[in-house]
């Protein structure tokens, strides 16, 4: 009887819409940008507040071998109005979730409401957003819910955030951490360094120029012409299964046979656009991990991790990676020197970030893999050749 609750939730859904969540209280709050001061430093005094609307819930996504998993995840809902948020939003989960991107000095103020579980009404889980790595000055609003506030279902929270240093981040919920990061919520962040639209040549005398960076470097260093947010991810299709059917969650018997990139595996990764998918034709898995660049630039991978489960071995056969920050600091010694790191393989564990420069100035055109060195890990469930993997073009 337990099995056969999805088909029951999807009877209840009317019931639902008209009785309870969809005529919660959706609410947002996005202030005015009216103190005259130019935190951004673009020259506009009154364009630096950034107001986005995120949805907790449900959905599905499909593996790249065509297996349909159930999921947890986020969706973007900015601009749509308070009263069709529920339904716009609900079975609307993506994985991963909607990419965050934001300019140093930006105020950030993010609002979540918690759409609840369209295939389990019988789940009334709170969510939380963790900007992960970011120094929050306000406990309140870092998500962590045993020193801040989780939005139960049908409820919103408007977090805070004053972007004031560069680098790459990521985010997830929280609540029932292990759960809930397992099921699928989780997504890139990346703030902008104030440098971006200034002109440096680097290396000097080069003749190369750039007016986009990883960091403030002040000598061009972190300069790039292509960037690619990169999220490490694993899945246990079981666990999955189990929470779709109402079962014990296998949570000492996790065994992640989905290893992704960008919520996809191997050959979904070099897939350009948006993939929907096969339960209800939504988009569900919204981020290509395709790279594409023309001989001489220089690329920059923003690279994270969320497994819940093990650490990954990230290389590119063919072309050195240069690690110029982690987890959101440049690699800069206290006199000033650059402590860039140059390697052929660059190893991840969850909750760790790099940010990795690839120079194509001596690479011959061609197709390079990016991919994990586990071989294990290069596969989707029991289908070989897939897995966390994907590829970088190089054009003449």
């Amino acid at each position: 009887m337990m099995k056969a609750l999805p088909r029951l939730a999807l009877l209840l859904v009317p019931l639902l819409l008209a009785a309870g969540p969809a005529r919660a209280a959706v609410s947002t709050q996005c202030p005015p940008d009216t103190d005259g001061v130019d935190t951004d430093g673009d020259g506009n005094p009154a364009n630096d507040h950034v107001c986005i609307h995120l949805a907790a819930g449900d959905g599905f996504a499909d593996m790249a071998n065509g297996r349909l998993l159930y999921v947890f995840g986020f969706s973007n809902v900015t601009g749509v109005p308070n009263a069709r948020v529920m339904q716009e939003a609900m079975l609307g989960a993506q994985l991963p979730a909607p990419t965050l991107v934001v300019k140093q000095g930006q105020r950030l103020y993010l609002t979540l409401t918690n759409v609840g579980m369209m295939m389990r009404p019988d789940l009334f889980d709170a969510h939380s957003v963790h900007w992960h790595g970011f120094p929050n000055a306000a406990p309140i609003f870092d998500g962590v819910p045993e020193a801040s506030i989780a939005i139960n279902m049908g409820a919103s929270l408007t977090y805070f955030y004053a972007a004031e240093l560069p680098g790459t981040y990521m985010y997830h919920c929280h609540v029932e951490a292990a759960e809930h990061i397992q099921m699928g919520m989780v997504g890139n962040l990346y703030v902008l360094p104030a440098q971006d639209g200034t002109e440096r040549e680097y290396p000097a005398g080069s003749g190369r120029r750039y007016r986009r960076f990883a960091y403030n470097d002040g000598d061009g260093s972190t300069g790039y012409d292509v960037a690619a947010p990169i999220q490490l991810a694993s899945l246990d299709p079981e666990f999955h299964d189990a929470s779709l059917s109402v079962q014990p969650l296998p949570f000492a018997a996790m065994r992640d046979t989905f290893p992704l990139l960008n919520g996809r595996g191997y050959p979904a990764t070099v897939d350009p656009l948006p993939r929907s998918n096969s339960h209800d034709g939504r988009v569900s898995q919204p981020v290509s991990s395709l790279i594409r660049a023309t001989r001489g630039q220089r690329i920059l991978l923003r690279l994270s991790s969320l497994s819940t489960t093990e650490y990954f071995t990230l290389t590119v056969p063919g072309i050195s990676m240069q690690v110029v920050g982690r987890d959101a600091r440049l690699l800069r010694g206290t006199t000033g020197e650059n402590l860039y790191q140059t390697t052929t393989t660059l190893t991840l564990g969850g909750g760790e970030s790099a940010d990795v420069i690839l120079d194509t100035a001596a690479i011959p055109p061609g197709t390079y893999f990016l991919h994990t060195t586990h071989l294990h890990a290069l596969s989707n469930d029991t289908e070989d050749l897939g897995g966390m993997m994907t590829e970088i073009v190089i054009t003449p």
